[in-house]
């Protein structure tokens, strides 16, 4: 038996990246897929129908509380439960804080931030009714150490890693887990378009001498989702190579 058979995944922001390849692992454990991003994506729909399990792709601005509350009443009408909320919708604004602007600021505490508190805040009452759930946060490494010229960046993943813990405290008793993913240096569009130099840079300083994949947050995603970790919550995993240990 597959690791999420008969599982439903709700993952936010997944028609590239991070968010598709835990998608595209979730399916080929058994999972039926929901998924949202600012557009519908019929080709990721596709790819994950593959495996053949349920999939749709849903437009959303996961930052809008309204939107986010009827969106999750429309999965649970289309798939019949909710089991894994994955809260991977995020965006950058890079710089300085003396350089930094109020308009930078809000825009990635509320795609970052304030979209997990929307998704929790809708799919919890599905969970509570299920009697189980579990929810993953995407947080980052630079959540759990900060990094200069992104204050804003780092202070909406360590915010999702206080959530993380904080649902886990107050749901465990109803069976829903909750708990955060900090990925490190990893390989995706916008890390392979640094100059070469800063990428070795940034590979020397981590033990295993690599950047890591996207398939290699999804592998553990995968495990948090499933019952293998059906005793693991309030937890924050770098999955980093080594570079923060």
């Amino acid at each position: 038996m597959k690791l999420l058979e008969g599982k439903t995944a709700l993952i936010t922001g997944a028609a590239r990246g991070i968010g598709k390849a835990i998608a595209l692992k979730f399916a080929s454990e058994g999972a039926n897929i929901a998924f949202t991003d600012l557009a519908v994506n019929e080709e990721t729909q596709a790819e994950i129908a593959a495996f053949g399990v349920k999939a749709k792709s849903y437009a959303s601005n996961a930052a809008d509380f309204a939107e986010t509350e009827a969106l999750v009443a429309q999965v649970k009408a289309d798939f019949g439960s909710i089991d894994i909320l994955v809260n991977n919708a995020g965006i950058t604004k890079d710089g300085l804080m003396l350089r930094m602007t109020e308009q930078q600021w809000d825009a990635v505490i509320a795609v970052n931030l304030k979209s997990a508190f929307n998704f929790i805040h809708a799919c919890v009452p599905v969970m509570m009714r299920q009697r189980g759930g579990s929810i993953i946060n995407m947080a980052s490494v630079v959540g759990v150490h900060g990094n200069a010229g992104q204050a804003n960046y780092a202070a909406s993943k360590a915010g999702l890693i206080a959530l993380a813990k904080s649902i886990g405290q107050e749901m465990g008793p109803k069976g829903i887990r909750a708990n955060a993913i900090a990925p490190g240096f990893i390989d995706t569009a916008m890390t392979q378009s640094l100059p070469e130099e800063v990428r070795k840079e940034w590979c020397n300083k981590i033990p295993l001498r690599r950047g890591g994949t996207v398939e290699d947050i999804a592998n553990c995603a995968t495990f948090l989702a499933s019952d293998m970790s059906s005793y693991i919550s309030g937890q924050v995993i770098q999955v980093d190579g080594g570079m923060n240990m």
